[in-house]
């Protein structure tokens, strides 16, 4: 047991400095001074106006803009136009032909005014209902009978 020494002192529960965050540049200018290690970290958004967007937010605004899907494609006005002349032809109200096809008559209105995403479905009730072509091409054209084999 040669080698200790009886003089020397442990210090138990001894705690090393934590880091302090100074809130006024005369405690920064104090560390300083005393030699400390000062690691000073600017915040990204402190202060200012957050309902404010920065050139930045602007940016990526537009970016993520320019990135959207493209909206659903609408009823082609021709489609439209078809459903209404045939359903006038068979002199059907906008009602009648909701009946006959279970439909809403606001889903009739917008196939006819052009606004509504085209269903095959539906377009295939109209076809049946009305004996008019509705999809592809030659729309408008009279439905034949079915084929013979």
């Amino acid at each position: 047991m040669s080698g200790l020494d009886w003089d020397s002192k442990t210090v138990i529960g001894f705690r090393a400095k934590a880091p302090k965050v100074t809130k006024g540049p005369s405690d920064l200018n104090a560390a300083r001074r005393t030699g400390a290690v000062v690691a000073t970290d600017k915040k990204v958004t402190a202060g200012g106006n957050k309902a404010h967007a920065g050139p930045d937010h602007q940016r990526i605004a537009k970016l993520d803009r320019e990135n959207e899907v493209a909206p659903p494609p609408k009823v082609n006005p021709s489609v439209g136009k078809a459903i209404q002349t045939a359903r006038m032809d068979k002199q059907f109200t906008q009602k009648d032909l909701a009946q006959k096809t279970n439909e809403k008559p606001s889903v009739i209105q917008d196939y006819e005014s052009g606004k509504a995403i085209p269903n095959p479905q539906i377009l295939s009730k109209f076809e049946r209902v009305l004996g008019v072509k509705l999809r592809g091409a030659e729309i408008g054209k009279k439905l034949e009978g079915p084929k013979k084999s």
